[in-house]
């Protein structure tokens, strides 16, 4: 504002110099005077408060400084100054002698207008003193000598022309130009009817400098909003007061005449490129385009095109650079319309592509769900083959046993036979067979024998000893008279090919010894492996060491899984352990570790009006049931007879399905039936009922109404819900196949799992695998830095050392899709319909309806489909949650595969900005070496200056184009803003719109279109 601002002259104003050194009031004193000071000044707000954060010692001096330098010469005092000069009736040799100091007397008013308080320019324009009246009165005496030359009082012309041989019309411009600097002063200037006529008429001073001053304000007011309009009836004035032919033809002329002054030629094009191009109106643009040009702006701004001045061939290239070419803009509506048309045969062609695309996306799933239902059918196959040849081969392997056991007990038995065949040949004993069968043995040795016992054997166990077990039998004295003990090592294996082993189980059902337990698993070798084997159920698992790192590293919060929990996972098929050894762990370390390494609305319901019925007809029923139920039938078109008699024969084609739907809603209640009822009881005529109580009256005499209105909406429904039901079965069982058989997903979870235990091992130990959510933390898990985290370190390795596993997601197929479904709802819904088949089947079965029995054939195989679908879905879905160690209760597809998405579109984003990362810091490493490279260079010093001004103009514009503008609507100084960014940043067409206007009063713009 320049309301602080040291002033020239000041020596030739009458001033009130206080004392050099004025002691400080107390601080409540000083803080009001500051309050009154700030207040006149009329700063902007980040001003003020920057001048109220002053100690007390430069707030008193600031308070001194505006008492001592302050204009004491109240404004009437320049006001009757100037009346004076415009007194008609004071003599030329008087109004010679007065109008010497006129000059001074309108520098010291602009001075104080440019100065002083916002009270005093209020004063110098309030109704009282009206000194823009004046002001302005005298800028048209100054300059009437030179606009009209001759007029019939003499006097005033010569006056007139005293005067405007001095610099009186220059310096009343520059009053007015401090008066528009403030909003209150600009609205007044704006609305005041020959203000700005004769700014304009002005442009008829001989003086360039003054010209150029006229011209610059003009511009600024052009981009004030409103201003457009009042310049331009400023200069249709200017036309008719100057005798123009054309509009701007006096400006052109004086253009083309002052080649010599730069400053001015500048000025004119400023002003040229900002009238003509700051309206949003392009007809309007493109018609005072075409002013210019008819007076011969284009071929003159082709002379001066290669002007050596570089303010002037900015101004110039601004212009150029904002004209509008008609004939180039119809080519391009040309161009425009043919590439639209393209554009719309091009979106119709991807339109159809892409309904291809999805007929194909639909059958390759509906391919995989079927292959899918083949592949579990075979494993299931499989399962029981297996299952048969596992017992098979248990009985094959007792009976072998036994039948060997059998030998030898036959061969024992046949010893025992020879042996006494020996002992009877040789006369040591003698064999009796008794009469009960048994055969006795009689001893005829002599001494040293053994004792006769009477031993007897009986015939028929003898007989039984090739067919019979010989477990227990024991001949004394015999060679092999008893079985090895069970504590002995277990019989050769049979002939190859040996069977395997049979389970304790299988075992049990035959009267066998059991077999010895098996022996002990060998200790592991000293150094082949760091971790320990720990036997879980059947099946044994390493235990994992701990891991010791070099810093300490933030942990992954992920949920982890049991031991005794991987069995069968996929987690039991991947080995982490190896992954380390394959990493660059030191690197990991150091972008990870730690910093510090120590411690309601209401909803109104509104009552329907009762629709008012004909005073002949009965209502029985509710109101508003009545209503809604009378809206309902008019969408059918149909009688009431007609509608009945299709619901009896379950006619679809005559009544539409939305409609039954609808009808649903109005089954008589039991009060509604007994209100008919007793209507016909009272054989009252059924024509003095409404038309909806006699629809209601037929409709609830239908048999098992009920049953028959589900049966029709079913029977309606029933390719749809089949139709949007089997695509989400086969999404489910096509993601669950996929994301089962995925290797290179595994091997990302491997590594996960690596990395995971390698930063939590320390503080919360190894684990041997985690809950598939625990991806979703990888975004949260951060390095030092934090400028990286977890998922963009995977992202980063798998493209360095894994670059097969970068493209993993490319194997998870239809998750997306999946991940939309609700199983449990779609399995609900396909037992619903199992439920509403068999309802249909019922009445079939009691009734004969031609309709149901042909749609129950015709629907029996798909229904049937259907089910065997939700069955392989759940199958294939509970299979694939399992593997990943999830249950399928708590983790339904709509958990499950939006892991999987996330995972998919985090690891996408990450590999992006790895990218982008990437390109920064190669652009900031290339810009260093150059900078370096410059350094050393002195020829690049005087491009490198011009460079950097380049910038600057570019960064300006940069905000313009944003619409960063320079002031504030409804702030002081914003004139003098507008001219000074003129100064340094040329217009251009991209800041030209009304919403950019700075300030003016909504009455000014409706004076101005007036």
């Amino acid at each position: 504002m320049g309301n602080i601002e040291s002033v020239d002259g000041q020596s030739e104003m009458k001033h009130h110099i206080m004392p050099l050194k004025v002691p400080m009031p107390d601080p409540t004193e000083l803080e009001e005077k500051f309050a009154i000071v700030l207040n006149s000044m009329n700063l902007p707000p980040d001003k003020a408060r920057l001048l109220r954060q002053y100690d007390n010692e430069k707030k008193w001096d600031l308070i001194c400084d505006q008492e001592r330098f302050q204009v004491k010469n109240p404004p009437h005092t320049y006001i009757q100054k100037l009346r004076g000069y415009l007194d008609p009736g004071v003599t030329r040799k008087k109004f010679r002698r007065r109008v010497q100091e006129s000059t001074k007397v309108l520098r010291e008013l602009e001075i104080s207008l440019r100065t002083n308080h916002i009270g005093w320019v209020r004063e110098f324009l309030n109704d009282e003193n009206r000194g823009l009246d004046v002001l302005v009165e005298y800028l048209s005496f100054a300059q009437c000598a030179v606009i009209y030359g001759t007029v019939s009082n003499s006097k005033t012309i010569k006056n007139s022309r005293l005067v405007s041989q001095k610099d009186d019309v220059h310096v009343c411009i520059m009053c007015l130009r401090a008066i528009m600097n403030y909003q209150y002063g600009f609205n007044m200037v704006m609305s005041h009817a020959h203000a700005v006529n004769e700014i304009a008429l002005s442009l008829n001073n001989k003086n360039s400098r003054t010209k150029a001053l006229v011209l610059e304000l003009l511009a600024a007011v052009c981009l004030v909003r409103g201003g457009h309009e009042i310049i331009l009836s400023a200069f249709d004035h200017f036309k008719e007061v100057c005798k123009e032919k054309h509009r701007f033809e006096r400006l052109m002329d004086y253009f083309r005449s002052e080649e010599g002054n730069i400053d001015y030629m500048v000025a004119c094009m400023q002003f040229i490129n900002i009238v003509v191009h700051s309206v949003e109106d392009m007809n309007f643009r493109v018609h005072l385009q075409y002013e210019f040009t008819k007076l011969g702006l284009d071929d003159y701004l082709e002379k001066c095109k290669h002007t050596e001045s570089d303010k002037l061939s900015v101004q110039i290239q601004a212009y150029l650079d904002n004209v509008f070419d008609v004939g180039g803009l119809l080519e391009d509506a040309e161009t425009k319309n043919a590439a639209l048309e393209k554009v719309d045969e091009l979106e119709e062609h991807l339109s159809h592509v892409t309904e291809k695309l999805l007929e194909v996306e639909n059958e390759t799933m509906m391919k995989v769900a079927d292959l899918e239902k083949v592949l579990l059918q075979k494993d299931k196959d499989l399962h029981a083959i297996r299952e048969t040849y596992e017992s098979t081969n248990t009985q094959v392997t007792t009976l072998r046993r036994v039948i060997k056991e059998k030998d030898a007990a036959f061969q024992r038995h046949f010893n025992i036979e020879r042996r006494l065949l020996e002992l009877e040949q040789q006369g040591t004993i003698r064999l009796h067979k008794k009469a009960d069968g048994d055969i006795a043995i009689e001893a005829l040795g002599v001494g040293g024998g053994v004792a006769s016992s009477g031993l007897g054997i009986p015939l028929g166990d003898i007989r039984q000893l090739s067919l019979g077990s010989t477990a227990g039998f024991n001949v004394p004295g015999g060679p092999d008279s008893s079985l090895p003990p069970a504590s002995e090592a277990p019989p050769p294996p049979p002939p190859p090919p040996p069977p395997p082993p049979p389970l304790p189980s299988a075992l049990g059902h035959f009267n066998a010894p059991a077999p010895p337990p098996p022996p002990p698993l060998a200790p592991p070798l000293p150094g082949a492996s760091p971790s320990v084997i720990l036997s879980v159920g059947l099946s044994a698992i390493r235990i994992k060491k701990p891991i010791k790192t070099k810093f300490r590293l933030p942990v992954f919060n992920w949920t982890a899984l049991k031991p005794n929990q991987i069995n069968g996972t996929v987690f039991n098929e991947i080995d982490d352990e190896r992954v380390l050894e394959e990493l660059d762990l030191e690197r990991f370390e150091e972008l990870f570790k730690t910093r510090a390494q120590g411690p309601i609305v209401d909803i109104c319901c509104t009552k329907s009006k009762v629709a008012q019925k004909t005073v002949n007809k009965v209502t029985l029923l509710d109101a508003n049931r009545s209503k809604n139920l009378a809206i309902t039938l008019r969408k059918a078109n149909k009688t009431t007879e007609e509608i009945c008699k299709a619901i009896e024969k379950f006619d679809l084609k005559a009544l539409p399905v939305d409609f039954v739907e609808c009808l649903m809603r109005f089954l008589p209640t039991e009060g509604e039936v007994k209100v008919f009822r007793q209507y016909e009881r009272e054989r009252r005529p059924l024509d003095q009922l409404a038309e909806e109580d006699r629809f209601m009256l037929f409709f609830s005499k239908i048999e098992r109404l009920t049953q028959r209105m589900n049966i029709i909406t079913f029977v309606g429904n029933f390719s749809d819900n089949i139709n949007m039901l089997t695509p989400q079965l086969n999404a489910v069982i096509a993601a669950s196949a996929s994301v089962k058989s995925a290797p290179k997903l595994k091997r990302v979870l491997e590594i996960i799992l690596a990395l995971g235990n390698y930063m939590n091992s320390s503080k919360r130990g190894c684990v041997y695998g985690f809950k598939l959510q625990s991806l979703d933390l990888l975004l949260d898990t951060k390095s030092t830095d934090r400028k990286m985290t977890l998922l963009h370190y995977i992202a980063l390795i798998l493209k360095e050392k894994y670059p097969e596993l970068a493209n993993f997601y490319n194997e998870l197929h239809f998750v997306e899709k999946a991940a939309a479904v609700s199983l449990e709802n779609v399995l609900l819904d396909v037992r619903e319909l199992g439920k509403g088949m068999d309802l249909i089947r019922r009445e079939c079965t009691l009734h004969d309806h031609s309709v149901l029995k042909g749609f129950v054939q015709a629907s029996d195989t798909q229904l049937d489909k259907l089910q065997k679908d939700a069955k392989t879905a759940e199958e294939a879905f509970n299979n694939v949650v399992n593997y990943f160690g999830e249950s399928a209760k708590t983790t339904p597809p709509s958990v499950f595969f939006p892991v999987f998405v996330r995972f998919i579109r985090a690891y996408k984003d990450a590999v992006e900005q790895n990218e982008q990362r990437k390109k920064q810091e190669e652009a900031m490493r290339e810009k260093l070496l150059a900078e370096e490279a410059k350094q050393h260079d002195p020829k690049v010093q005087g491009q490198k200056k011009r460079q950097q001004q380049h910038e600057l103009i570019t960064e300006l514009r940069k905000r313009q184009a944003k619409d960063h503008r320079p002031v504030y609507e409804g702030k002081d100084g914003t004139i003098e803003d507008i001219i000074t960014v003129l100064k340094s940043v040329p217009f251009t067409a991209r800041t030209a719109k009304r919403g950019s206007r700075f300030f003016c009063e909504a009455n000014l713009c409706d004076d101005a279109n007036c």
